[in-house]
């Protein structure tokens, strides 16, 4: 599978504004953060999920790496945006092997590229009740990119063996923390600086994801342009520092109406598509979702039940690797690079 091996390897989460990484040890059962790092990148080192300055990107992975000692090389990285495609599909039943061999006829039919350009994988699902069908969630991606993002992580000197999809390993650190019963229909919503990835899950399985191209930097720019502020001071006041004190509302409710509102859409989508219960949770994650008021926006948006998930709910770790900052207010950030540390420990 696309994210399924077993080597020890550390999560490598490479978003727009910053590169991170985090290493987990299994210990009995226990799970230990033994580390992690962050490192910014540079405005538009990074645009919509495409690489534009591949040399700066290559050199902070290489000093994040060194700065944090790690021995190990092999890392597991994802993707995301408009060149990653996942879909629930049905097939006609047949063996996984015989599957296989007919995923690349059925991606044709769902895929929007040419089908010789893509990297194809599939997993079959249990939710078919039709003893002739068997439904399968298909995952393709443009087999450029996964070469280019590979050959850049060579580049700075390291492994990677996993290349998977950033909605899945937020599922996959969600999965982790928090149990849900089998009838739940949760939206999994990772917000990051540039998009934000919408996994809606029931039962352990994905039903439909998507990536918004909205994220933390449209709040930036939405504070630049209503108090003339410099990029700095507009960042500094959706962190809510003490010293930038602006009202965020209006901000909030128009681009927290577009992060909504691709969440409806979501759901819409799913409940056109396929029986489904209603949307009874939404956890949020990633680095976004600490903008003072986005919460609360999206909590009186939907009738969900609406909340920041903790992705070291059940993880343990010493509290000085946080240094002078809250645990519960960086662990969001580290969710994807978790869930992709986690591949080592927690492969099904």
């Amino acid at each position: 599978m696309l994210w399924n091996r077993k080597r020890p390897m550390v999560g490598l989460d490479i978003g727009s504004s910053a590169i991170k990484v985090v290493k987990v040890e299994n210990e009995g059962g226990n799970y230990h953060l033994r580390d992690f790092g962050s490192a910014e990148l540079l405005p538009e080192a990074i645009v919509d999920g495409e690489v534009m300055d591949r040399q700066l990107v290559v050199e902070t992975i290489q000093n994040l790496f060194e700065s944090k000692h790690f021995k190990i090389r092999d890392v597991a990285a994802a993707v995301s945006g408009r060149a990653v495609i996942v879909k629930k599909i049905q097939m006609d039943r047949m063996t996984p092997e015989d599957a296989r061999e007919a995923i690349s006829w059925e991606a044709e039919q769902h895929v929007p590229y040419d089908i010789n350009e893509v990297c194809l994988d599939f997993q079959i699902l249990d939710g078919s009740s039709d003893p002739k069908r068997m439904e399968v969630l298909l995952v393709a991606a443009k087999r450029e990119m996964l070469m280019s993002h590979a050959s850049m992580i060579r580049d700075a000197g390291l492994n990677p063996l996993v290349l998977d999809v950033e909605s899945f390993a937020v599922q996959n650190a969600i999965s982790l923390n928090y149990d849900f019963a089998p009838e739940e229909v949760i939206a999994l919503v990772n917000v990051g600086s540039e998009l934000t990835n919408i996994n809606i899950i029931k039962d352990g399985i994905p039903l439909y994801t998507q990536d918004l191209s909205v994220g933390g930097i449209h709040f930036v720019e939405a504070v630049q342009r209503q108090f003339n502020l410099s990029h700095a001071e507009a960042e500094a006041a959706v962190h809510g520092e003490e010293q930038a004190e602006f009202d965020l509302d209006q901000v909030i409710r128009e681009v927290g109406e577009e992060l909504a509102t691709g969440i409806d859409r979501s759901v819409m989508y799913l409940q056109n598509t396929e029986a489904s219960d209603d949307l009874s949770r939404i956890l949020l994650t990633g680095g976004g979702v600490r903008i003072p008021g986005l919460e609360e926006f999206l909590r009186q948006r939907h009738q969900a039940s609406v909340e920041v998930a903790d992705p070291l709910r059940r993880v343990r770790f010493d509290p000085a690797l946080f240094g002078d900052k809250k645990p519960e207010d960086v662990a969001p950030s580290l969710t994807v690079g978790l869930g992709l540390a986690l591949r080592k420990v927690s492969d099904r």
